[in-house]
């Protein structure tokens, strides 16, 4: 085989950060990217609404990586040579630039994906690489149990032989498409879901889609798992960040659950349910004439709480001054600990993201290659590596396509 070969299958932000790390190390060596769909980058088009979360501003390595439910101990030592801020470094070098907003999200001044994507396309093209979109990888193996190199054949029936693959295929989202690597030796964590939202049937909440709030603490019942932060209620049932979080440190309990199970949302998440009650206490002597259902507790919106009053079991026409014990309690508990049953989840629109896939142990993480299969590199979202949204999972993909491109680049 004349000259140095490196073949990348997936052409998404990890095979992309790769490919050109590589190439502009070593202009010499040959890489080729295939995608097996008719576009690359396709998820960097759609993230983020279309404006793509390049990365989060958390630039102490240490707390960037306590927001990974499933890699936290293995990505501190490859976030410490590239980290969010190199990422942003990175792109204003070539000119994109970046903005940071308010809960720390990162993206372009132009609010638009395209500048993310036209910037790596852009520098793939000039670094040399070859890119073969609606041509995927089908095949690799040793070509001889001596040989140093892998032989791949692609699906439109290219064979080639190459001194370094890298599978940056994103999540195995079936256990069959992580045949290659466990061809190769490599075993496979089951890839489950996770940043889902869940399905509710509660008709009340369903009529209040669209509503929001800054804050809530949400819980599975009978399990560890509570997160609070912002919720939205949606007409399927409950989404936002508190939700999300949740879904993704609990993406393996709550696949084991079928996603049915019961869910706990506190709605004043900063109160206690003594200073609930004291609170209410002291509306039942200052309104004492005035509808229970028109005197709304901040934040929650008045929908909201007309809603959560009805289902306390509080008719439209009680009044504060008529409110009994037993219908306070009711109104407590409902402010305090509203329960639900989930009965399903959804995708997060375009943060399909899963858990498992390759095993940590199984990979070197200061150079992302395989330590069964000499050669074979790793990176993204194909490791069982995955963070809350954010930014997290795109730096993931940029911090060990970096390594994994240095790396190829200096065995070339």
């Amino acid at each position: 085989m004349a000259g140095s070969r490196v073949v990348i299958t997936g052409g998404g932000a990890a095979g992309f950060f790769a490919a050109i790390t590589c190439a502009e190390i070593s202009p010499e060596t040959k890489i080729c990217i295939l995608e097996k769909s008719p576009e690359f980058l396709t998820k960097v088009r759609i993230s983020g609404g279309g404006r793509c979360n390049v990365t989060h501003a958390c630039f102490d390595t240490r707390e960037f990586a306590t927001r990974f439910p499933r890699g936290e101990q293995e990505l501190m030592g490859p976030l410490k040579r590239f980290q969010a801020s190199d990422t942003v470094d990175w792109f204003e070098a070539r000119g994109v630039k970046l903005k940071t907003e308010t809960d720390g999200r990162i993206f372009p001044v132009s609010d638009s994906s395209a500048s993310i994507v036209q910037c790596l396309v852009e520098a793939a093209r000039k670094a040399g690489v070859e890119m073969r979109a609606n041509e995927g990888l089908d095949s690799a193996r040793r070509a001889r149990s001596d040989a140093p190199y892998l032989e791949v054949m692609t699906t439109k029936g290219d064979r080639m032989e190459c001194d370094s693959l890298l599978i940056a295929t994103g999540g195995c989202r079936t256990e069959a498409l992580g045949k290659i690597p466990c061809s190769l030796g490599h075993t496979l964590r089951a890839p489950v879901p996770s940043l889902f939202t869940f399905h509710i049937k509660e008709k009340w909440l369903q009529e209040l889609a669209g509503t929001s709030l800054p804050a809530a603490r949400v819980a599975v019942r009978g399990t560890d798992l509570r997160e609070t932060g912002p919720i939205l209620i949606t007409h399927w049932g409950l989404s936002g960040p508190a939700i999300l979080r949740l879904s993704a440190w609990g993406a393996r309990a709550l696949h084991g659950l079928g996603y049915h199970f019961p869910l706990l949302v506190c709605w004043l998440p900063e109160k206690s349910i003594e200073v609930i009650g004291a609170e209410l206490q002291s509306r039942r002597k200052e309104f004492a004439a005035r509808l229970v259902s028109n005197c709304p507790v901040a934040p929650l919106t008045a929908r909201l709480w007309e809603q959560l009053v009805l289902a306390a079991g509080i008719l439209p026409e009680t009044r504060w001054a008529s409110l009994g014990r037993t219908q306070m309690h009711r109104l407590t508990e409902q402010l305090f600990r509203t329960e639900f049953q989930v009965v399903g989840k959804s995708l997060n629109k375009d943060e399909f993201v899963t858990c498992g896939g390759i095993p940590l142990d199984e990979v070197n993480l200061k150079t992302m290659e395989s330590r069964v299969c000499p050669g074979l590199y790793f990176a993204g979202e194909v490791l069982d590596i995955d963070g809350i949204t954010g930014g997290f999972n795109f730096q993931s993909a940029w911090t060990t396509g970096y390594l994994a491109g240095v790396a190829i680049a200096a065995k070339a």
